[in-house]
């Protein structure tokens, strides 16, 4: 049974009414003609192309703008990580500051961006775009444009002088620096491009690799214009993020405390 937004396998389809639950704006109803799945006439407008109706179909009965049960990724609940381990996980994550003299093959970096797409954004919308530098010259050259930002600003003066002796105190000698950016037709760009980073961030450790914020470059490339010029963007897109990643130089060995949790229940 065609229809404007989804089709649905009647042969498979149970009529239990999960996809009508799953949808996040209710799109979904009943049909007139047995009470299968039919979308509301708002739907067209409304959808943001989330897939739930898609993935939360225990039977495969549901297809979305042609997407169906087969073209999904497949979900082994043998590979979710335990609570335990996704605590270690994320309690392990450190901000690297030393990395080795080594590129990250640029497959894995795919493989990191490719893993960000899922990264939730206002209304699925997906704004986040990249710009990946990996040429050491093109490297270079983002750090002196910031240091010069910072001369002309009397700012951050040990990081510039250690600079002019030699040191990389912008990047930390991290051989790549990964620049999330988007438009400002976006709703919420800032927010999509940081959860976009952390959901990088977090797999990029769970490889084996280390990051940091980029936070001395992401000064520059707030407030530069030559530096804003370098980077080329499209017209009225900004930057809203960075990181610096690479190899650790150094395995942690253990798990620091942090502060106890400021919270107040009502």
């Amino acid at each position: 049974m065609s229809m404007e937004l989804i089709s649905v396998d009647r042969k498979k389809c149970k009529r239990d009414g999960i996809c009508m639950a799953g949808c996040p704006f209710g799109l979904i109803s009943e049909s007139e003609d047995g009470g299968y799945p039919a979308t509301r006439r708002a739907a067209a407008r409304i959808c943001i192309d989330c897939g739930h109706c898609l993935a939360v179909c225990p039977h495969g009965a549901l297809s979305l703008k042609g997407q169906g049960p087969d073209s999904c990724l497949p979900l082994d609940r043998r590979l979710v990580p335990s609570a335990e381990a996704t605590a270690l996980l994320l309690r392990s994550r450190r901000s690297i500051r030393n990395y080795k003299d080594k590129p990250v093959p640029r497959e894995v970096l795919g493989e990191l961006l490719d893993i960000s797409r899922w990264a939730p954004s206002v209304k699925n919308a997906q704004p986040t775009k990249w710009l990946i530098i990996e040429s050491p010259s093109e490297k270079n050259r983002m750090i002196e444009l910031t240091v010069d930002w910072m001369r002309a600003n009397n700012s951050f003066p040990g990081a510039v002088s250690a600079w002019e002796e030699g040191k990389d105190k912008i990047l930390n000698g991290a051989p790549h620096l990964v620049i999330a950016y988007a438009s400002d037709k976006a709703l919420k760009p800032e927010i999509d491009c940081t959860i976009a980073l952390t959901y990088l961030d977090l797999a990029a450790h769970g490889k084996g690799l280390g990051t940091c914020w980029a936070g001395l470059f992401l000064a520059a490339a707030f407030n530069h214009p030559p530096l804003l010029e370098a980077l080329a963007l499209p017209e009225n897109h900004r930057v809203h993020g960075a990181l610096m990643l690479g190899y650790p130089k150094f395995r942690f060995a253990r798990i620091p405390q942090r502060n106890p949790i400021d919270a107040t229940w009502r």
